[in-house]
C-alpha cells in the first residue's frame, strides 16, 4: 500500500494538535495550502485503507477522575474472535492487541473506578468462559508523545 506526498503531509499534520473548530479541515486547508475537500477525501480514503485507524481526542483518565488499567488474558485460539468482540463492546476499552505469549490478548480499560473495571472483567469472564484475565493497573504513568513523521 503506497501513499503519496500529499497523504504524507496530511498524516504528519493531523497526528498532533488537530484543530478544534467547527471546520477543522478548512483550518488545515488554510495552513497546508491543500483544498478542504481534498483533505476530507484523502483522510476518508486513508481510513478505508486502514492507514488511519481513528481520529479522536486522547484524554488523561486520572485528570477526569477515572481509573485505567492494562489487562492481559489467556484466550484459547478458537475463542479469540468472540472474546475480542465482547471486550471491544465496552466503551472504556481503548486498545486491544493479540500477542504471541501465554497471555495472548492484551487490552487497556478505562472506567470511573477500579471497582467498575473489576466488575466488567468478571462479566467478561462469565460471558466468554475465559477465566485467566490479569488486571495490571499502572503504579506510575510515563506519558510519551507518539508522533510518526513520514
Amino acid at each position: 500500500m503506497s501513499i503519496d506526498t500529499t497523504d504524507k503531509i496530511i498524516i504528519n499534520r493531523i497526528q498532533s494538535n488537530f484543530p478544534i473548530t467547527n471546520r477543522p479541515y478548512l483550518a488545515l486547508s488554510k495552513e497546508l495550502g491543500i483544498d478542504e475537500s481534498t483533505i476530507i477525501s484523502r483522510v476518508k480514503e486513508l481510513k478505508e485503507k486502514g492507514i488511519i485507524r481513528r481520529i479522536g481526542g486522547n484524554f488523561s483518565p486520572e485528570k477526569l477522575n477515572f481509573q485505567s488499567t492494562l489487562c492481559a488474558a489467556h484466550v484459547p485460539e478458537d475463542k479469540i474472535d468472540r472474546f475480542s468482540r465482547i471486550v471491544n463492546a465496552y466503551d472504556g476499552v481503548t486498545h486491544n492487541y493479540l500477542r504471541n505469549h501465554h497471555y495472548n490478548v492484551w487490552f487497556t480499560f478505562i472506567a470511573p473506578s477500579m471497582d467498575d473495571i473489576c466488575s466488567h472483567l468478571e462479566t467478561i469472564k462469565q460471558h466468554t468462559g475465559v477465566k485467566h484475565i490479569l488486571n495490571l493497573p499502572a503504579t506510575h504513568v510515563f506519558k510519551i508523545k507518539a508522533h510518526f513523521t513520514l
